[in-house]
């Protein structure tokens, strides 16, 4: 499901227009980057958590020539999936 489709059917089951549900959603993902770049983080109980870690500096080999290069440490984005999520 792309971010259109996500739109309609959020429009459908809301019973709303799509032009509402949209500034909706992308209302939510903004608020979602914003918290989770302060370090805030996104808890949905049953749905996901969002987070970041911190991954630390390491050193990889490129696949293609084989010179081991130094990679820096940055950090990256965690999404740890709710109960609704099991399969």
């Amino acid at each position: 499901m792309n971010k259109l489709e996500l739109i309609k059917a959020a429009a459908a089951k809301a019973e709303v227009s799509a032009a509402l549900a949209a500034k909706v959603i992308d209302a939510a993902l903004e608020a979602s980057v914003e918290a989770v770049k302060k370090g805030e983080g996104l808890q949905l109980i049953g749905y996901a958590t969002i987070g970041y870690a911190q991954r630390a500096a390491r050193k990889a080999k490129n696949p293609r020539t084989g010179a081991i290069v130094n990679v820096p440490a940055k950090k990256v984005v965690k999404i740890k999936p709710g109960a609704k999520f099991a399969l």
